[in-house]
């Protein structure tokens, strides 16, 4: 675990130096609808942007105002700080309206702030549907993408290499779903904390390391003794959250533990398996956006209710806590429609709204997880 949690933990983790070390590119992109096989298939270690280790919000302020969701803030704040100095390149997508104006603010900071500006920085558009036109239209986005980073890198990504890229990434993504599966056995053997540390570091480390990595973790999983008794089991749905911070202060000193979770940087798409044979794009494309489970993407509620109920059932969960980032209009939005329908079922729900990373009131939300937990019993 040392490896995950120094992934987990820092934004310049040993991994990622050690490969800039070895004269390799890096680039960062903000979010899961981004292909990180095209990157892996070109030799360019591609890493989820995080804003952990923020330690103000001067920078994010000024160019983005104080009533807008902190997470694209604080990346923000990371890169002018100079915390993003290694990377190549970023890829920005509009996953909300506060992602998309990372775009435009970052490129207003870099003339402010020399030097943090990637050489190679793209806007990756994402369609809201999935219908026909709208796969047309990804599959197309997903081509320019290819073709930009063959011109500004001087590399060549073949078919041929997307599909290795795809095994290599459909092994570790077999690996992560067997954690799942034991983490949602009625002995539990692994605790929250350490399951979404591993997650976030399969974001952040190259996907050899990583998958070599998980499979050493998955055998001593096996060999460990079963937690204690009597722990409620947990589910922690919501805005992106890439702070084990969080798991563990719903796991800490609560009698409690996260055996199921639906966050971004979490594994909520690793059962989904990439075809492996014909065109490569084309699954690339009806992966990263048909399978999508994210409130951004128009008419898939039922579809998205349903998946956090199969979720509930399968790991046996006893509660579920939704938190939203304060200003996330649509995960604010959609967890007040799953409290509805979830408490309907007969299934206790928490919805808290919280800031993010640095800025987390940790003594509000600990007596409301306290609270919750009291309900439950």
């Amino acid at each position: 675990m040392d490896t995950f949690y120094d992934a987990a933990t820092r934004v310049r983790n040993k991994p990622i130096l050690k490969w800039k070390e070895e004269g390799r590119s890096v680039v960062g992109y903000t979010c899961s609808y981004v292909p990180a096989e095209i990157f892996h298939a070109a030799d360019i270690l591609p890493i989820r942007l995080r804003g952990i280790e923020t330690d103000g919000m001067d920078i994010g302020d000024t160019y983005y105002g104080p009533f807008i969701c902190s997470f694209p803030k604080c990346i923000l704040q990371l890169a002018g700080k100079g915390m993003f100095d290694f990377l190549d390149g970023a890829v920005i997508t509009p996953g909300c309206d506060a992602m998309r104006r990372l775009d435009e603010c970052w490129r207003k900071a870099g003339e402010d702030y020399e030097g943090i500006l990637p050489s190679y920085f793209y806007y990756f558009d994402v369609p809201h549907k999935t219908e026909p036109h709208g796969m047309q239209w990804f599959v197309k986005e997903i081509r320019n993408l290819i073709d930009s980073v063959e011109r500004h890198f001087d590399v060549r990504i073949t078919d041929e290499k997307l599909k290795t890229a795809i095994r290599a990434y459909n092994q570790g993504r077999k690996l992560l779903q067997t954690v799942e599966d034991l983490r949602s056995q009625a002995e539990i053997k692994v605790s929250g904390t350490d399951v979404f540390a591993a997650t976030v570091a399969s974001t952040v480390m190259p996907r050899g390391e990583f998958t070599a990595d998980l499979e050493k973790w998955i055998q001593s999983i096996k060999q460990n003794k079963p937690l204690k008794n009597g722990q409620k089991r947990l589910m922690l749905v919501g805005s992106i959250s890439d702070e084990i911070d969080l798991v563990e202060l719903v796991e800490k000193d609560n009698h409690a533990v996260v055996v199921a979770e639906n966050l971004c940087f979490g594994a909520r798409y690793e059962s989904n398996q990439i075809p492996e044979n014909g065109n490569p794009v084309q699954a690339l494309a009806e992966h990263y956006l048909g399978k999508s489970v994210c409130p951004r993407m128009y008419g898939k509620y039922k579809e998205r209710l349903g998946f956090l109920k199969d979720k509930i059932e399968c790991a046996g969960v006893d509660g579920v806590i939704m938190q939203n980032i304060r200003f996330c209009d649509l995960h604010g939005a959609e967890n007040a429609l799953f409290e509805r329908d979830l408490e309907a079922m007969g299934i206790p729900c928490l919805r808290i709204e919280r800031e993010y990373g640095p800025l987390i009131e940790t003594g509000r939300i600990k007596l409301r997880i306290n609270a919750f937990l009291e309900r439950i019993s």
